[in-house]
């Protein structure tokens, strides 16, 4: 590992002006290249203390060995330049797009004398006109067959092409009349040439003109009672407007664009793009990437036009691209999109209408491409057990852990405190056994013991079950050192079937009964969300129960860092690393069962009426009372005799009413944060549907890092 300062150029050395550079290894290979717009600002930002460095910035800075730049007069000059030396170098601490195949285009050789239709992969050539990409090459063989009744345009090969010539005979597409047969003189180089133009403008979206006049020269033969042309004209007609609703109009404009999406995590992102041309989706591609730099989402979008346009020139770079984020500074991305095309691009960020709709589509697309990414790579059983082997190396276990906890905690403001418990098992998730937590023991925001109330409930209650199978033999008091607030007899909460859990569901087993208990099993690692506090709070709970053979981590979002108990420094794991990934997919799935489970609790509670506690009422009585009334409000101060006249409600019934809306505490008025109204009138509603926006002030957790957010 070299230390940065070693290489880190003199004081002056450096120019403010903007340029590109390139770290280099011990090897002298370049291992990242980047551009600037003050070569000064940007590389002094390298050599500073590593400690305030992003993890793969500092992994980079300690791989090279020396840094170098090239001056340029412009911020355009300094993407063109980083663009060439990403492809001529690769280097492996750049954001690198890996295509998940090769799409294929359709292709006309409008180089060749005699212009050729075809399906072409791989590098684009000096003048071949392509459409495309498609999705599949049965898709451009399809549009090609309908396409060819109308423009006979030669598909055949030069082989082909040059025997039919010697021979005088055409091939079997020139005999069925989907060839215009130039191979032997029916028609001369110039008219197949024009036949070829006709079918790149139609292709490019220029559909109206050809359709009328196919129907204009149908009418025209029906007229002179040519039937069987006539004939033919309409199927032409019908196998054009067959290829066009292959590709379905999503933009009005005939706007020709394209749509870029991002979706990503800490470690991967994959990228989508909508090619749309006369206002049609005529093709779309996908990438994924590894994350092996701290990028922000615009700087996703910057790499992916490199990509897409690096190599392209004229209408290949299309007058609009659509994008989430735009890159920082935008003006010159900008100018060297215009620059590739030889005319204005606009690269910005749609905000309404078609446009908008077609990129949350994209958006959809690109997240459901990362989710089969992620998906592919944990199914994987070789890459499951890396994984394992990982975390056993770097956390110094004895053994693989076949069966990891992660716990979380989520609540609002400190309301409806809740905890969640994931189970994995040699790397995949087993949702039977999740678990659901309420935080009786204390009223509040506090994570820490949150997690230790969590920790203790769970793990008690695996003493219990392991002191019923005969299991527990020391005769140690297993409830001692658990708080009060989780000893038997608690008040219970629910589980993710609704059923208590505040201390665990008590269940009743039986010897033959075959089924798995519910905390039977110890896992041989507990992940927490979070850093050392809530990783130490969860060790404390193991220690007061006398568990010392289970392994405790935590894992904080904000650097992915993995905490132990007992030292001062995260573990770093190298961002390739299969363990970190499926520690990654064990957080994010604890906090996304435990945020449902929270959010699900808000949203009943938000629903609650001081008329749910009166026995004996339903929904259709209370809807009956409140549709009566108007509101709770107006309802609390009405008489018994008014009550009454609700239809069903009888006078039994209504002192009960009046008495529990007596007794109940009139609900905090919601506040209209727009105008800052209080919504007085409004008691009987749930506040989320208040009219405007509801005062919600939402806390976030320490495990999350997060202010401002739900956790």
């Amino acid at each position: 590992m070299a230390d940065p300062s070693s290489y880190r150029p003199k004081p002056g050395q450096i120019p403010d002006t903007p340029g590109v550079y390139r770290f280099r290894d011990e090897h002298r290979r370049v291992i990242y290249v980047g551009k600037a717009k003050s070569l000064r600002q940007r590389l002094a930002s390298y050599f500073q203390d590593l400690a305030n460095l992003h993890p793969r910035t500092r992994t980079m800075v300690t791989t090279a060995a020396s840094v170098e730049w090239t001056v340029v007069s412009t911020e355009v000059e300094a993407l063109q330049l980083e663009y060439s030396w990403i492809k001529e170098y690769d280097p492996r601490f750049n954001v690198k797009y890996r295509d998940d195949k090769s799409y294929p285009y359709l292709a006309v050789t409008m180089n060749e004398e005699f212009p050729r239709v075809q399906v072409m992969r791989g590098h684009k050539k000096k003048g071949v006109r392509y459409f495309g990409p498609y999705g599949h090459a049965w898709a451009i063989r399809d549009t090609v067959d309908l396409l060819l009744r109308v423009f006979p345009v030669r598909t055949c090969s030069a082989g082909v092409f040059k025997n039919a010539a010697r021979t005088g005979r055409p091939c079997l597409l020139g005999y069925i009349g989907k060839c215009s047969a130039p191979c032997v003189g029916r028609v001369s180089p110039e008219e197949h040439r024009a036949l070829a133009e006709e079918f790149c403008d139609f292709m490019a979206g220029r559909t109206g003109t050809y359709i009328r006049r196919q129907e204009q020269q149908m009418a025209e033969a029906a007229e002179e009672m040519e039937y069987e042309r006539a004939a033919r004209l309409r199927d032409d007609i019908e196998a054009l407007k067959k290829a066009m609703e292959k590709s379905a109009v999503v933009l009005a404009d005939a706007t020709d664009a394209d749509l870029i999406a991002v979706a990503e995590d800490e470690l991967e992102a994959a990228v989508q793009i909508f090619h749309v041309r006369g206002g049609r989706v005529r093709g779309q591609r996908g990438w994924v990437t590894d994350k092996v730099e701290a990028v922000t989402t615009g700087d996703l979008v910057e790499h992916a036009t490199q990509q897409l346009y690096g190599e392209e020139t004229g209408d290949s770079v299309p007058k609009e691209v659509l994008v989430p984020a735009l890159p920082d500074p935008v003006e010159p991305v900008q100018e060297w999109l215009s620059a590739r095309r030889g005319s204005n691009v606009s690269l910005r960020i749609p905000q309404r209408g078609d446009k908008k709709a077609l990129m949350e589509t994209v958006q959809r697309n690109a997240l459901q491409a990362l989710a089969l990414h992620k998906t592919k790579r944990a199914s994987d059983l070789t890459t499951r057990s890396r994984a394992l082997e990982e975390i056993a190396e770097a956390l110094d276990l004895d053994s693989a852990p076949l069966r990891i906890e992660c716990y979380d905690i989520s609540h609002l403001q400190g309301d409806d405190v809740v905890a969640s418990m994931v189970v994995f098992e040699d790397g995949l998730q087993r949702k039977s056994e999740y678990r659901r937590f309420q935080i009786k023991g204390f009223a509040g925001q506090d994570d820490v013991r949150s997690m230790h109330e969590v920790i203790t409930r769970r793990f008690r209650r695996y003493l219990v079950e392991k002191e019923k199978t005969g299991e527990w033999t020391d005769g140690e008091d297993i409830s001692a050192g658990t708080p009060s607030s989780v000893a038997a007899g608690s008040e219970p909460g629910t589980d993710a079937a609704g059923t208590p859990v505040g201390e665990v569901p008590e269940i009743t087993f039986t010897e033959d009964d075959g089924r798995p208990k519910r905390f039977a099993y110890p896992p041989q690692l507990v992940v927490v969300d979070g850093g050392r506090p809530q990783v130490a709070a969860a060790k404390r709970a193991l220690d007061e129960l006398g568990i010392d053979d289970i392994a405790v981590c935590g894992l904080a979002k904000r650097l992915e860092e993995v905490w132990l108990p007992d030292d001062d420094d995260p573990v770093v794991l190298p961002r390739s690393s299969e363990g970190l990934y499926l520690l990654q997919r064990v957080r994010d799935e604890a906090h996304r069962f435990a945020i449902t489970y929270q959010r699900a609790k808000r949203a009943k509670r938000f629903r609650s009426s001081p008329l749910d506690d009166v026995p004996g009422l339903g929904e259709s009585r209370k809807q009956a009372l409140i549709k009566h009334f108007g509101s709770v409000k107006k309802l609390r101060s009405a008489t018994i005799d008014q009550i009454c006249e609700v239809p069903g409600i009888g006078r039994k019934t209504a002192e009960t009413i009046a008495v529990a809306l007596a007794q109940a505490a009139p609900a905090a008025p919601a506040v209209n944060t727009a105008t800052g109204e209080i919504m007085e009138d409004d008691e009987g509603a749930a506040p989320a549907t208040t009219a405007g926006p509801v005062e919600e002030p939402v806390t976030a957790g320490a495990s999350d890092e997060r202010r401002g957010q739900e956790t």
